[in-house]
């Protein structure tokens, strides 16, 4: 059985979900309805409602499971979800964190100083928040 720690590492993992997804982890109830809508359950790897109680418990091994690929953001579970979630949100903002997980595309230190002055600054911030992570 995995132990459940809680600290700061876990707790950023969380914040990081939650500040994509614009939800908060925290207001599911583990009440299962989710799982018991998704129409692709049984293809799942961890059910959504696992899912968020790993995101809950800032356990970056949900980063691995297959169910973040399968979840169709049909949003049947956010219908149904009493606390009004959005898990696809959610899976969708895993599924960014893997895409981008120690993917740095972009070097701010790597640009010459002539072209940083030129730039716009909406369009460097917009590239560095889409290819670095």
């Amino acid at each position: 059985m995995k132990k459940i720690v809680l600290n700061e590492k876990t707790l950023e993992f969380q914040r990081k979900v939650e500040e994509l997804s614009g939800e908060n982890t925290a207001m599911c109830d583990q009440c299962g309805t989710c799982s018991g809508g998704c129409p692709f359950v049984e293809e799942m790897d961890i059910t959504p409602a696992q899912l968020m109680r790993k995101v809950m418990l800032g356990q970056e091994d949900v980063l691995e499971c297959d169910t973040l690929w399968i979840c169709a953001t049909c949003n049947t579970c956010t219908v149904r979800c009493p606390r009004k979630l959005d898990v696809s949100k959610i899976a969708e903002a895993l599924r960014q964190i893997k895409l981008r997980d120690e993917i740095n595309n972009l070097d701010i230190d790597d640009l010459p100083k002539e072209v940083l002055k030129e730039l716009p600054q909406i369009a460097l911030i917009a590239a560095l928040r889409k290819l670095s992570s």
